[in-house]
């Protein structure tokens, strides 16, 4: 049977509102499962937030964000609302901050993210129960768009979200759930790379282009953004492309 060939760009476009469905079902079933609960005990939003959405690298034995790979991470707020949560979050204990503007998880700081994981794990299991074929396949999929997107980026890693936060922490044991939640959210951090590269050489900031109107000039980002994000999805065959999209497309949430 001939396989539909689909190409890299054309698959990243496709894939960037499957990949966003699939991660804000885990992370909400997160919220609802647990997870603001367990934030609460060590002191809420204020004291957790930039944790959780650092928790690929900062759950790791020693693992850090550089103070570039964090500016990316947060190129779309505001840089004195940024500071200030990370003063909030080293008041708490949560975070630490090295002199050279690394951050770092205190050890109270890596007690929520191993609890956070835990909350996932059971979340995860329940909302993809029967699933585990295809959650698998996924798994494997993204696995291999990773580890050549760390390739394609070794050389220009500086100011890269995705170079800070992947690979994802994958202790020993980590449920398949956990794993394809983790992946998809580093594997966002690689196509929100390739998006601000390309509003940024279309002359835009990350405030112009987000007031930026439905029209030519915002498609023409979109196009140059899908091609910019296509490197790791050659790693993949026609029909792996294919099944990609038809797995996140038959996942819930």
């Amino acid at each position: 049977m001939n396989t539909v060939e689909l190409a890299p760009h054309r698959l990243a476009g496709l894939l960037a509102p499957a990949v966003d469905r699939v991660f804000h079902a885990g992370m909400l079933a997160g919220r609802h499962g647990g997870a603001a609960e367990l934030g609460q005990r060590y002191g809420g939003p204020a004291a957790t937030g930039l944790l959780v959405d650092l928790r690929t690298r900062l759950a790791a034995p020693g693992g850090t964000v550089d103070g570039p790979g964090f500016a990316a991470v947060t190129r779309h707020a505001d840089p004195v609302t940024v500071r200030r949560a990370v003063d909030k979050h080293m008041a708490y204990g949560m975070l630490h901050r090295h002199p050279d503007g690394t951050l770092s998880a205190t050890e109270r700081g890596a007690a929520f993210l191993g609890e956070l994981y835990q909350v996932h794990a059971e979340v995860t299991e329940e909302l993809w129960a029967g699933q585990d074929e295809r959650v698998t396949r996924l798994v494997a999929a993204l696995g291999r768009l990773l580890t050549y997107a760390l390739v394609l980026t070794d050389d220009d890693r500086d100011g890269s979200a995705f170079a800070a936060l992947a690979p994802p922490h994958e202790p020993d044991g980590t449920p398949p759930g956990v794993l394809l939640l983790n992946r998809l959210g580093t594997l966002r951090h690689h196509r929100a790379d390739s998006y601000a590269a390309a509003w940024t050489a279309a002359g835009h900031t990350a405030s112009s282009v987000a007031a930026l109107p439905t029209g030519p000039e915002r498609l023409a980002i979109e196009l140059e953004t899908d091609r910019r994000a296509a490197g790791p999805y050659a790693a993949l065959d026609a029909e792996e492309r294919l099944g990609m999209l038809a797995d996140l497309a038959a996942l819930p949430g």
